[in-house]
């Protein structure tokens, strides 16, 4: 078989991949719900992403991992709450860890808070989609605006082009413009989980008409919040790790 340089948007479920040479593959954005691996050779090899029922030579790992996690990062616990208090908390949790991550951001010359770290957003990217991901799920789907959109919100890659949601990558904002549409965002989430109520919180969505993203439907508010804290998390995490490498630099 001659060799592939790149295999992107293919459906391959139910595929077999037998006597195959992936030294050195990456996977991105790459579903393996369900995948058999067997007679593998696997060293030196790195997962990031949602793992659930992972098993390796027998074993379920992933309650390990996710203790290990939680015992690295005493917050991570915090990230799923069961009530009201909690998602209060929760929201606590994520100001005060960004509050620190973005100090860190602002001693980095400004043009290296544009570079991409190993083909992932660059700090300004990341902080656009999580003023998206706002939008997208506290916005439209739970405060009703249909069209809630900024110039600066970046949808996730794999989103299909969806009339009327922005999604310019290559904008160059200044890091104190994305942080004023940042902080304009995270004070909308403040005062919705300050109003919050448990009636509310194990309620639906009503749906929202028109096109835009996420796609109009009956969406549980709790599930929503999760989804939102997720995602503050690991980008965070995520950020860190570049802020990291970008400092080396």
């Amino acid at each position: 078989m001659e060799n592939v340089d790149a295999i992107e948007r293919a459906d391959l479920q139910g595929v077999l991949v037998r006597d195959a040479d992936l030294r050195g593959a990456r996977f991105e954005r790459v579903k393996l719900r369900g995948a058999v691996m067997r007679g593998m050779d696997l060293g030196q090899v790195r997962i990031d992403g949602d793992i659930e029922g992972l098993v390796i030579n027998g074993v379920e790992v992933e309650a390990y991992v996710s203790a290990e996690l939680d015992r690295r990062y005493p917050d991570r616990a915090k990230m799923r709450p069961t009530d009201v208090p909690g998602f209060r908390e929760a929201w606590d949790v994520v100001e005060r860890l960004w509050d620190g991550t973005e100090e860190r951001a602002r001693k980095l010359p400004p043009e290296l808070l544009h570079e991409s770290v190993d083909g992932e957003w660059s700090f300004i990217q990341t902080l656009r989609h999580l003023a998206f991901a706002t939008d997208a799920w506290i916005c439209r789907v739970i405060l009703g605006n249909p069209a809630p959109w900024h110039p600066l919100d970046l949808p996730f890659d794999e989103m299909a082009e969806t009339p009327g949601v922005p999604r310019d990558r290559d904008v160059r904002p200044s890091l104190e413009e994305v942080l004023e549409l940042r902080r304009d965002r995270m004070a909308v989430v403040r005062r919705y989980v300050d109003g919050l109520t448990e009636d509310a919180l194990n309620a639906d969505t009503t749906p929202v008409p028109g096109p835009g993203w996420p796609p109009p439907d009956n969406y549980p508010i709790r599930e929503i919040l999760l989804l939102l804290l997720n995602e503050e998390w690991q980008h965070r995490l995520y950020a860190e790790r570049d802020l990291a490498i970008l400092e080396s630099t």
